[in-house]
């Protein structure tokens, strides 16, 4: 299984892209950074993309992905919570500031919503999906996605502190997690739902507990100003628990 990076941030700037996970170039989680990370041809290869939570930040190319694949006779199927199929309907492909290209052409729209079923592993695109809640504000899940042989990694989505039930559920060899601010700013990542190195130690602390080892780590959905503090308190973590951490940047690619 082939995981690259396409956004590994918050926010947009000229070196930094909004989250969004691409897997052996067909299935996507999130869609922040998306059209802009991947040709036309790359686009009409894809055929789901799993969607989080209805946060801007993660949603935000659901449009432009919908415009290039109409151009193009394409369609895609896309999977989310009805609140978040709601948000995308009533206030981006609404007819008003985007075309409803979920209606569109009428014998077949370029997209297809798709409900998803909480801890129940489903089949999109030959992978097994397994949503589970996670702790952010509003509604949102995490995504563990698993190959015929085997192999699966977990990404969170946004997430503060308390995921012990969501580890019962997963057994990933790669795990993709929110690391949105630096340990000054705990206070502020609990309230909004994110976490810090310091609340991510804690974190994996219970993961090994109860699932007896530590997958190898990536942190994503920094905050590009406090990338460099983010970054060494996590290098401090990662030497705590002897495990392999890494920050993420765009176009990382991890094999698995």
């Amino acid at each position: 299984m082939d995981i690259r990076i396409l956004g590994a941030h918050n926010c947009e700037s000229q070196a930094t892209k909004c989250i969004c996970i691409l897997i052996d170039d067909r299935l996507v989680i999130d869609a922040g950074g998306l059209t802009s990370s991947l040709s036309i041809s790359e686009q009409q290869k894809l055929g789901a993309i799993l969607l989080t939570h209805q946060h801007y930040d993660h949603i935000r190319d659901i449009p432009m992905i919908a415009l290039n694949l109409y151009q193009q006779g394409s369609n895609i199927q896309v999977y989310a919570a009805p609140d978040v199929r709601a948000t995308i309907e009533a206030s981006i492909l609404n007819g008003k500031l985007y075309p409803k290209f979920q209606e569109m052409p009428k014998a077949k729209p370029t997209v297809s919503f798709n409900p998803i079923a909480l801890y129940d592993s489903e089949r999109v695109e030959g992978y097994d999906i397994l949503a589970i809640p996670v702790n952010h504000n509003g509604f949102t899940v995490g995504y563990q996605v698993s190959n015929a042989e085997g192999k699966a990694m977990f990404y969170t989505a946004d997430t503060g502190p308390g995921l012990t039930d969501c580890w019962k559920y997963v057994s990933p060899q790669l795990l993709i997690i929110d690391v949105t601010a630096s340990n000054n700013y705990e206070k502020f990542a609990t309230n909004a739902g994110h976490l810090t190195p310091g609340l991510l130690y804690e974190e994996l602390i219970k993961f090994r507990e109860l699932k007896g080892y530590l997958p190898q780590i990536v942190a994503v959905h920094m905050d590009p100003m406090l990338e460099k503090e983010i970054g060494e308190e996590v290098a401090v973590v990662a030497e705590a628990l002897n495990a392999s951490i890494t920050i993420a940047h765009e176009g990382m690619l991890f094999c698995i």
